[in-house]
Parts: C-alpha cells; sequence; structure tokens
C-alpha cells in the first residue's frame, strides 16, 4: 500500500505543489516525485511577486482563486506573505495614460510615487493593492514542507518516465495511482513529447540578478512591465507606447526586458530580467544584458552603483497560449503555466485541474 495513491503529481514546483495541496485538500492520498533533491526550477528563480491585478480571462479567473489560497496556506505553512500591493512606476504620459486606462488600484502622483519608493524621473503611478509577495527561495520549501508534515508523500530524486493502466513507471520503480498528472512545466517535451509538440512549448530562458537591498517596500514595475502584462496589453494606449519603445528603447525589446524589481527580507533586490525563447534554453548569459538591468536600475532609483551579488539563469514553459491542461489517456493529465506567471496563478490552476478529474464539489 505505501506505492499506491489516489493522485500521483510528477514535479514539485508551484504547479505540482499545487495540484498535490488540492488532492489533499480532498482527502485524497498524494504522492509527489520529483527528480531533483530539492526546489529547484523557476519556482525558487522568479521575484515572488503575485500579479492578480495584472491578469485577464482565463489567468485572471486563477490569479483571483490564487489569491485567496495564498492567503489561506500563508499562515499555516509559514512562509512570508506581503500584503501591500504592486507599485507601477510611470516615467512618460503614455505609461500614466496606460495606467488611468486600465482603471485599477489608486493613481499616484509624482510626490506619491517618491513617498512610497526611492525612484527619480517619475510623473505618476499606481498602487495596485490586490497584488502580494513572496520571497521566492523560500515560499516553495516551506509549502512542500508543510505538505508533507500533513501526510503528503514525496519522492525525491526519482524520475517519471511513463504512465499508463493506473501505473506510473520512475527510475525507482513502480507507483500506482488512480490519477497521475505530469506537472514538469518545459520538460514537458522529455516526458509527453507530443503533447509539446501539439501546443508549440519551448523553454524561455531569463536572466536576473541579486544586489544590495535598497529599502524596496513594495514591488516596483515600469512602463516596460506593462508591455508584458495582459491587462495592460487590452488597452487603447498599448500602440502608443509600444511604438515609443521601438523608437526610443529598442535595446530593451531586442532583450525582451521587463524592468521590474523586488525586495524580500534578508534577501537584497531581485533585478531584472531579459527573455529569449528557443527549444532548448542555452546556458550562456549576455553580459550586455546585466550591463542593461544594472544600468536601468541606477537610472530608476538615482544609483551611482549597482551592488551585483549573484546572477541566475531562470527557464518557463513558454507557448502561445498560457496555459496547458489536458488529459492525454484514461488517469494520465498534463498541466502547465505556459507562460512567466506561474507564482501568481499555479496555485488557481492546479486547483481547477483536480476540480476537473474528480468533480468541482469538494469536501
Amino acid at each position: 500500500m505505501k506505492d499506491t495513491f489516489d493522485v500521483a503529481v510528477v514535479g514539485a514546483g508551484i504547479v505540482g505543489l499545487a495540484h498535490a495541496a488540492a488532492a489533499h485538500a480532498r482527502g485524497l492520498r498524494t504522492v509527489v516525485i520529483d527528480r531533483a533533491d530539492r526546489i529547484s526550477g523557476a519556482t525558487v528563480r522568479n521575484f515572488g511577486h503575485i500579479g492578480t491585478t495584472m491578469q485577464v480571462g482565463e489567468g485572471g479567473e486563477y490569479a483571483r482563486r490564487a489569491r485567496e489560497l495564498f492567503l489561506a496556506y500563508a499562515p499555516r505553512a509559514g512562509f512570508w506573505l506581503a500584503r501591500r500591493g504592486t507599485l507601477m512606476v510611470a516615467t512618460a504620459e503614455d505609461e500614466m495614460q496606460m495606467l488611468r486606462e486600465i482603471g485599477e488600484g489608486r493613481l499616484l502622483s509624482e510626490r506619491e510615487v517618491t513617498d512610497l519608493a526611492p525612484v527619480s524621473g517619475a510623473i505618476g503611478g499606481a498602487l495596485l493593492k490586490d497584488d502580494m509577495q513572496v520571497n521566492p527561495r523560500d515560499m516553495g520549501p516551506r509549502f512542500a514542507t508543510w505538505l508533507e508534515g500533513e501526510g503528503v508523500s514525496f519522492r525525491w530524486r526519482e524520475s517519471a518516465m511513463i504512465a499508463e493502466d493506473g501505473v506510473l513507471y520512475t527510475s525507482r520503480g513502480t507507483i500506482r495511482a488512480d490519477n497521475v498528472v505530469f506537472c514538469v512545466g518545459h520538460d514537458v517535451d522529455h516526458v509527453l513529447p507530443e503533447v509539446a509538440e501539439r501546443h508549440g512549448v519551448e523553454r524561455c530562458a531569463l536572466d536576473m540578478a541579486l544586489a544590495g537591498g535598497i529599502g524596496l517596500e513594495f514591488p516596483v514595475l515600469t512602463g516596460s512591465s506593462m508591455l508584458r502584462y495582459s491587462a495592460f496589453r487590452q488597452t487603447a494606449a498599448y500602440a502608443d507606447l509600444l511604438a515609443r519603445f521601438q523608437r526610443e528603447r529598442p535595446d530593451m525589446l531586442d532583450f525582451d526586458v521587463n524592468q521590474m524589481y523586488t525586495e524580500a527580507p534578508g534577501m537584497g533586490l531581485f533585478l531584472g530580467d531579459s527573455h529569449r525563447t528557443e527549444p532548448t534554453a542555452m546556458p550562456f548569459q549576455d553580459e550586455h544584458v546585466f550591463g542593461l538591468l544594472a544600468r536601468e536600475a541606477r537610472r530608476l532609483f538615482g544609483l551611482s552603483h549597482v551592488d551585483v551579488r549573484e546572477r541566475w539563469q531562470g527557464v518557463y514553459a513558454k507557448a502561445p497560449e498560457d496555459f496547458l491542461r489536458e488529459r492525454v489517456a484514461d488517469g494520465v493529465w498534463v498541466s502547465a503555466v505556459t507562460t512567466g506567471i506561474g507564482m501568481t496563478t499555479g496555485l488557481g490552476l492546479g486547483e481547477s485541474v483536480i476540480d476537473e478529474i474528480y468533480g468541482s464539489e469538494r469536501t
């Protein structure tokens, strides 16, 4: 019986943990397997930003439910969760107009922005109060530890190979489960290549850095961030903002930079990030990117120097659609966030998939 479960989840990132938590909440015997010995993928390589306000459509539904689940899980699992919101900084009129059009949060004057964060060059901004923040290095491991303490089984350093007829075959043997959910992100092409090809899944590699802290109390996002999130892309001002970046900031577009910043207790300042999409993420990082990120940080915060302590590459799944959820065979499912909003939407997606498998009525 120790190898028999109701649900087996492959992958211990935020999306996998979300499915495991949703299954466990129904009283289902649940196991999570992961090929690594700890959480080491996109879940710990991001800003920790939970941008609920920035999502619309399917992503908006998952994000709003994820917010409720974060609020429920944080005190129980013991991870830090800040509910201060997101500070959107506008340094040009087209950015300010976009904030007016999105109609979310509270519009801020230049003085109000600079009272909240040590930025320079702002003409105004907005405070999106429903957004939240976690420490990305801490949240996932604490959540996994809590789930294990609650009775979810974890199998580390075990690779999944194939699932069929109620059996998951792994590098260490077999696991019997009524339902197997693959939550392996961009590595779906390693276990279910036909699914990856059908949905056009590739890998998005991004460059990030950690610098000395400057005392940010809010995640800070900028005009380049407005070009990336679905809620902003629906505004009339989007075309004007994109055209200006094409004229004045082609380097930001060449490296697909989202100029944003977060600061977690005891960690310092997260800054980034660039994006490059290809089937295989090559590990070589362009030093021009880090020069650009440091320059933009100095400009926005009026710094003479950015004390970079760490640099790393993040990788996440990227596809034409933002989410991949599919029943690929009897009792075999695949679920992934196929854009860079896994922390924002993952908990909502996981619950939705478990609801699809077992019915929307929860115990």
